[in-house]
């Protein structure tokens, strides 16, 4: 049976940091993408997840299969000046690649920004999700999550139009 873990990264070392990248190339190649369509350089999603890590409202959760970074999944806090919003958090960049899916890393890695945002005293969370995304999908409506929007012009991929839908769910 595989070993499956989370963790809140403070910081992440070489390997680590090359295992992230690796593994967003991949998620990318899949569609799965997070605004990008094709994979950047390397010295991109490098510098892409140095910069998440001295953002004080992200925290970045890391998923791994037996030691191997194979998902992540960010946690946005709203930020100081936003006072009208201060009571919700965003998921950005959720994701598992390919070869480590089935294992419930994904659920595992929503549920720990879940309690991530709880601790932080947040009761709602705000999530998206392109509509061809249909195992994040399934997983978002079955963790409770509520659609309460679709922007049919969401994302352009190969030159077409992709649908979002948009989800929140109640913490409290």
């Amino acid at each position: 049976m595989p070993t499956l873990t989370v963790t809140l990264a403070g910081e992440l070392r070489r390997g680590d940091l090359v295992d992230l990248c690796d593994a967003t190339d991949e998620a990318i190649r899949d569609g799965i993408g997070f605004g990008w369509v094709r994979p950047p350089s390397d010295q991109r999603l490098e510098a892409y997840w140095k910069g998440v890590l001295i953002v004080p409202e992200r925290d970045l959760f890391i998923g791994r299969l037996d030691g191997t970074v194979a998902g992540s999944a960010q946690l946005l806090k709203p930020p100081p000046n936003f006072e009208a919003g201060i009571f919700s958090a965003s998921i950005d960049t959720h994701f598992v690649v390919p070869w480590a899916r089935g294992h419930g890393l994904a659920k595992m890695l929503l549920e720990a920004a879940e309690q991530g945002a709880r601790e932080a005293g947040l009761s709602v969370m705000r999530l998206d999700v392109r509509e061809t995304q249909t195992r994040a999908i399934a997983l978002y409506e079955g963790c409770d999550y509520q659609r309460w929007g679709t922007l049919k012009k969401y994302h352009m991929v190969d030159g077409e139009l992709i649908a979002g839908y948009f989800y929140v769910k109640d913490l409290v």
